[in-house]
């Protein structure tokens, strides 16, 4: 699906993910004529405006005669119920809106912008800001088949996508693939820590540590083998990398601490949510 199939378009706020959406799509094909951005900030709204874009300070600056097809909203979520009221007046019995906030739920959303409208969430990451994200989208049972087409195609601009159906899961979604870059940054900075207590300069530690992850993860991108076998593969009997794996995998090793860390995510977006 072309992505101007979802002008005219309305985004609600430009900071890092709503700003790396906004240039994926533009990467893709979308005319910058075909989007209307919504950016409090004075430098951010004079950044784009050189850029060729139509920009605004708050909806009320819209006007009603813009009547967006897709309104993508790309705020806090504490902000999430002052947007909604300024969004509604804006909205039209076509319109689609598409949310990467995390923690609203699509009852937030219809309550604030009423029962009748269309409501996707979605969830992305971090690394859409270089077109290798992964986003979970959920929605309600006011979108049709061509709005999840372009709410998919929107989303794919930035990397993946992925859709369920209970929104309940949009929790553990959270928990994994939107934290997930921090806990593999951590992962990084402790790899780099480990080797200097090794004995490594930090300079290459930090060097190593860098390397290895960001190749670790396009091998498993490319591979056909699931990653199980792929740390096989590496693992030589006897070797180094199994005495440390030995440790790893231990009984209170990497996986049970990480299935303690995702359910403690899990939990915190159960909170925001309710």
């Amino acid at each position: 699906m072309s992505l101007q199939e979802a002008a005219p378009l309305l985004l609600v706020g430009c900071g890092k993910m709503g700003g790396a959406l906004l240039d994926g799509w533009l990467r893709g094909g979308l005319a910058r004529d075909a989007v209307t951005v919504i950016e409090a900030f004075d430098k951010q709204r004079a950044d784009l405006a050189e850029q060729g874009l139509r920009v605004a300070a708050s909806p009320a600056e819209v006007g009603a005669d813009l009547a967006p097809k897709l309104v993508v909203l790309a705020v806090k979520p504490q902000q999430m119920d002052a947007v909604l009221a300024d969004c509604r007046p804006l909205l039209g019995p076509q319109s689609l809106v598409l949310s990467i906030a995390a923690g609203c739920t699509l009852a937030r959303y219809q309550a604030g912008l009423g029962a009748e409208t269309a409501v996707v969430r979605a969830m992305p990451n971090t690394p859409a800001a270089v077109g290798r994200g992964i986003s979970v989208l959920v929605a309600n049972e006011r979108v049709d088949r061509a709005g999840r087409a372009i709410c998919e195609a929107l989303m794919q601009a930035v990397g993946e996508v992925a859709w369920v159906e209970d929104e309940a899961l949009m929790d553990p979604v959270t928990a994994v693939s939107g934290g997930g870059p921090a806990y593999v940054f951590l992962l990084i900075e402790t790899l780099a820590e480990a080797g200097v207590a090794a004995g490594l300069p930090a300079d290459l530690a930090a060097r190593l540590a860098r390397v290895t992850v960001a190749g670790a993860g396009e091998l498993v991108t490319q591979a056909s083998e699931v990653p199980s076998t792929l740390r096989e593969n590496v693992t030589s009997p006897g070797g180094t990398t199994l005495e440390a794996l030995k440790v790893l995998m231990a009984e209170q090793g990497l996986q049970p601490l990480m299935t303690e860390a995702i359910a403690a995510a899990t939990r915190r977006s159960r909170e925001l949510a309710s």
